[in-house]
């Protein structure tokens, strides 16, 4: 059993003036078992990061090229924007059901597990795509993104309950941080295969390396079983909740955070319009994109662990930091013609998905008790996922006609979330 109810045992002792070396056996006993939790929370948020890592060198190599090859198979800018907004829709408003299921069942492991298991298949399974099979390969890209639909509420919620231990925003910070260094591996893994290759055949290319991340999606799988049986029980980790805890509802502090987090989603563009342009304006080399990519992701990762660092110090404001910050991305991408611009922009959306990716979850923990806490991960996904289907479908389709009009859409949108994220936190007292 993780978890061990009742007072700290050390600030019972240090608040009456107890020197540690006057604690009888008992004590000792005790605050050796406090310690022995938090380390194995530490360890299981560490072991749960190092799944994810390969995850996302999985589905995040794939994020890498995907804009580039569903082009060379036939489909516009439009269709893209489309199905990458319909597939984070599907992806993330299934799960207002999966987390409800959760919820009810308490099935927090073989939800998890079985959303892995089609994430991680749909992605090498793109290598039997035949030529002009982008409809196909959309197919195979909504169905990865309902893997991830059942197994998000369920993994976000099995992590809050270790995160107890040693700090929301840190937790959900480090266990990013891990994802995204698989982020950042998954794409200069297939650069250095697209280099090996050697093959004129652009799209043979493409599809070798979604074969080759068929490699850490078994690692991940195997990981993730490595987990289930080494932790059963996570929820331990957090004290019981109370029995006369109140439900969860839509309070006001909670109703401004998801329209804020709406806001932000749909003017946060999806990567794969920007490797899109990039292919087209010819800044860059189409075997390198995968590169822009990996910077993006590494930046993602270093941001993560900085404002997740923040958020246990500062709250919920924080994002408001992260929005300011990464809102003009679209500026230097798709209004200046240079590989410094090209980079900087890159780095803006990278540091606004490190903020979204941690912190964002780490405020839902915050706001949801225990008991619920699926359902609330549930909502909050569902309105991002829907927003960002919404978003990204009309940042497509500006494209199309107007790139600026693309950028100011995406500004508007973000810095609209600002006030909002504001007087979320002035409601509900976030800051610390």
């Amino acid at each position: 059993m993780y978890f061990l109810p009742g007072k700290s045992i050390i600030g019972v002792a240090l608040r009456e003036g107890v020197p540690s070396g006057s604690l009888d056996r008992k004590k000792r006993e005790n605050v050796k078992k406090e310690t022995d939790i938090k380390k194995a929370a530490f360890a299981f948020v560490v072991l749960m990061g190092i799944v994810s890592l390969f995850s996302d060198m999985t589905h995040e190599g794939a994020a890498s090229i995907m804009g580039a090859y569903l082009g060379l198979a036939g489909a516009s800018a439009a269709a893209i924007g489309f199905i990458s907004g319909l597939g984070e829709c599907i992806g993330y408003s299934l799960r207002l059901v999966t987390g409800w299921l959760t919820d009810k069942t308490k099935k927090y492991w073989p939800m998890t597990i079985l959303g892995y298991v089609v994430d991680c298949l749909a992605i090498p399974a793109l290598a039997l795509v035949p030529r002009g099979g982008w409809m196909l390969a959309c197919g195979l890209i909504i169905v990865q993104r309902a893997g991830k639909a059942i197994k998000k509420p369920a993994k976000d919620t099995i992590l809050s309950f270790a995160a107890a231990q040693n700090g929301t925003g840190k937790s959900f910070a480090i266990q990013e941080f891990l994802d995204q260094i698989g982020a950042f591996l998954g794409p200069v893994m297939l650069f250095v295969v697209m280099l090996l290759r050697q093959n004129s055949d652009t799209f043979s290319n493409y599809s070798l390396c979604f074969a080759i991340l068929g490699i850490p999606a078994a690692i991940t799988v195997t990981l993730l079983l490595v987990a289930r049986r080494k932790y059963p029980e996570p929820e331990k980790f957090e004290a019981p909740a109370k029995e006369d805890e109140p439900a969860f509802h839509m309070n006001r502090s909670f109703i401004l955070y998801i329209v804020a987090i709406s806001l932000f989603a749909a003017g946060f563009l999806d990567f794969s319009i920007i490797t899109l342009h990039t292919a087209k304006t010819g800044l860059i080399p189409e075997d390198a994109l995968s590169l822009i990519y990996a910077g993006a992701m590494a930046v993602d990762a270093f941001s993560a662990l900085f404002f997740g660092w923040l958020y246990d110090k500062k709250g919920i404001r924080v994002l408001i930091i992260s929005t300011l910050v990464a809102a003009p991305f679209g500026i230097f991408i798709f209004c200046v013609s240079a590989r410094w611009a090209l980079f900087l922009g890159v780095a803006l959306w990278g540091v606004g998905m490190g903020a979204q990716e941690s912190i964002l979850k780490a405020a839902v923990t915050q706001i949801v008790p225990k008991k619920n806490r699926s359902s609330g991960f549930g909502i909050f996904q569902t309105a991002f996922g829907v927003c960002w289907f919404l978003g990204s479908w009309a940042m497509g389709a500006l494209y199309d006609v107007s790139p600026v009009g693309l950028v100011v859409f995406s500004m508007v949108m973000q810095l609209a979330a600002v006030p909002f994220f504001w007087f979320s936190d002035k409601v509900r007292g976030f800051a610390r």
